[in-house]
């Protein structure tokens, strides 16, 4: 095989590697037209490398914002450097549609790309190739990691029954707006309440019967409370919640308006219909607290005050110290 046979054979080896390649190519002049568009780009954007020769890349495929390419590319040109975009910056540059079976749930395909440069025999930079890579998969698995990491955080979070803050993190919660109050010295407030004979309930009705209690006495709470309040179940019956920037005044209202919506809620459990109440008590935040368990045991003494005096009553606790 004579040298020019060979450097055919070779070029055409290459053009057809560059063709059948799993990744995109296009080669762009310096006005931004389309001089190369491999097979990669025609199977996967339906148009046919005749159709978009010499035409600019922005005419073809609007969806490419023009002025944030043009400032990826412009320094490939000039500089000589080559560049790339992950998927993670911008799903994707071409908006292929995403044909694989796996991840058949995503829209359209993820891309990773680089811009490289190509110099001319001059020295000079007057095409720049794009490769286009689908990511597709990496990009699926790394958003499901992702999402199932962030609900096992959830999950940790949460008392799996009533869905409000588990006793550990309402803990982390209210330690960490203890100091906020301290430092500021804000009014905030509070509330502990737990079901009035809770063990009662259960052992004459039922464990089920139990459940739907502190579901119902859960969702009242989330009803009644703002977004800005700290809500949890701290121990079987007993429920927690820290009501940002308000007084006692203001917590006792709240604490007096969920004990009437609960005490006049009828629950369905087992085909038996029956009711319940709550006994709550209030302390709103003292610079006089020591630490957070103060300010939690003055709110517990409160509390035992209204049970120790009838139940279904809200008390507020008195800080002979302030």
């Amino acid at each position: 095989m004579s040298k020019e046979s060979l450097e055919f054979t070779e070029m055409h080896w290459l053009m057809d590697v560059l063709q059948n390649i799993d990744v995109g190519l296009v080669i762009l002049d310096r006005e931004y037209k389309i001089q190369l568009w491999n097979g990669f780009m025609e199977n996967h954007s339906g148009l046919r490398p005749d159709e978009v020769h010499d035409k600019p890349l922005f005419d073809s495929f609007a969806d490419i914002p023009e002025t944030w390419f043009r400032q990826k590319a412009e320094p490939v040109f000039e500089l000589k450097t080559r560049t790339f975009t992950i998927w993670e910056q911008r799903p994707y540059l071409f908006k292929f549609k995403n044909y694989r079976p796996i991840t058949g749930r995503a829209p359209y395909m993820y891309q990773n790309s680089s811009i490289i440069p190509l110099e001319s025999i001059d020295g000079s930079v007057k095409h720049i190739c794009l490769i286009v890579y689908d990511v597709t998969d990496v990009a699926i698995n790394r958003e499901d990691l992702t999402k199932a990491n962030n609900n096992l955080t959830y999950l940790s979070k949460i008392d799996g029954l009533t869905e409000l803050l588990n006793t550990s993190f309402w803990q982390e919660e209210f330690t960490r707006e203890y100091k906020r109050s301290l430092r500021s010295n804000s009014a905030s407030s509070l509330v502990l309440f737990e079901i009035d004979e809770f063990e009662k309930l259960n052992s004459q009705l039922s464990h089920q019967a139990g459940d739907e209690v502190l579901r119902t006495v859960a969702s009242a709470l989330k009803q009644t409370a703002r977004e800005t309040d700290i809500m949890g179940r701290i121990s079987g019956e007993q429920f927690a919640i820290l009501l940002v920037d308000t007084d006692a005044k203001a917590a006792i209202n709240f604490a007096e308006r969920l004990r009437k919506q609960i005490a006049g809620t009828i629950v369905t459990s087992d085909d038996a219909e029956f009711q319940f109440t709550i006994s709550s008590g209030v302390a709103e935040f003292s610079s006089t607290f020591e630490s957070d368990k103060k300010w939690l045991s003055a709110a517990n003494k409160a509390l035992d005050h209204a049970q120790s005096n009838g139940s279904n009553k809200t008390t507020v606790y008195q800080n002979k110290a302030s």
